[in-house]
């Protein structure tokens, strides 16, 4: 009897151990699709005011039709190894480093900026960084998304 509860005590550890190994061996394995951080804006599918956004759904107030949504991106996450082996290579998925083996780390790259501004204009363009209320009229700043390549040296120094 005692040498088939070792038996079985030696195969339970076995079995639980392999499981182990193996649901592991799992999560290095998985593989995640590139995750892209969006707002989503509405505007007339005619195009009746341009390319101007509401941040509601409803009508169109001049043809009445419908806002359609508009995702616009905010960021997006890349991988890259930890170790920059490939310099600042950047990978859509998640998985392993060709070079070194290592697990890619996720890296969110911004696409986009989100900047406050009075819809009234009371002092022109100027934006802000957060929401709040205009400092002149009092009404709550609107948002506004500005892609992140016209925020970076648009108007050079002469």
């Amino acid at each position: 009897m005692k040498p088939l509860t070792i038996f079985m005590t030696a195969a339970l550890a076995i079995l639980s151990i392999s499981l182990f190994a193996h649901s592991s061996s799992k999560d290095n394995v998985k593989i995640q699709e590139a995750k892209i951080i969006s707002d989503t804006v509405y505007q007339c599918p005619m195009k009746c005011e341009g390319d101007k956004t509401y941040d509601k759904a409803g009508k169109c107030p001049i043809c009445n039709m419908n806002l359609k949504a508009k995702i616009i991106p905010v960021a997006t996450t890349q991988y890259q190894c930890p170790m920059k082996c490939e310099g600042d290579k950047t990978y859509d998925k998640a998985g392993k480093c060709p070079v070194c083996n290592m697990n890619l780390k996720a890296k969110i790259i911004p696409v986009a900026t989100t900047q406050y501004q009075c819809p009234m204009k009371c002092e022109g363009d100027k934006t802000y960084d957060k929401a709040g209320k205009c400092p002149v009229c009092n009404m709550n700043l609107k948002a506004k998304i500005i892609p992140v390549a016209t925020t970076q040296n648009q108007y050079p120094m002469k």
